[in-house]
């Protein structure tokens, strides 16, 4: 078992930034890909960014590229989500998740956290 902890989510104005944090605990994650995902009022969840535990490169969707950077910390088992020039777009719940790379889905999810831009 995987344990996915968020923090980090508030109200910020457009143009802004907030960073997303994701405590991991339990089984050790390094065979993991780490992503982080979102949902707006009224649609399904979607992809936002991800990055395998053990290194690589990182991807992302397309809206968010050049404004959003996925990162870990090994030490403290926790990836970041790093996200500037927000847009009221951006708003949703965001969700931090983590899949086995071997593994077609993710299988563990943590509670979520409330990411709100005003214009």
């Amino acid at each position: 078992q995987v344990q996915l902890v968020e923090s980090g989510g508030g109200l910020v104005q457009a143009g802004g930034s907030l960073r997303l944090s994701c405590a991991a605990s339990g089984r050790t994650i390094s065979s993991y890909y780490m992503g982080w995902f979102r949902r707006a009022p009224g649609k399904e969840r979607e992809f936002v960014a991800a990055v395998r535990w053990s290194g690589g490169t990182p991807y992302y969707t397309d809206s968010v590229k050049g404004r959003f950077t996925i990162s870990r910390d090994g030490a403290k088992n926790t990836v970041f989500l790093q996200m500037n020039s927000l847009k009221p777009e951006d708003t949703a719940v965001y969700y931090c998740g983590a899949r086995r790379v071997d593994s077609p889905s993710y299988d563990y999810w943590g509670q979520g956290t409330q990411v709100t831009v005003s214009s």
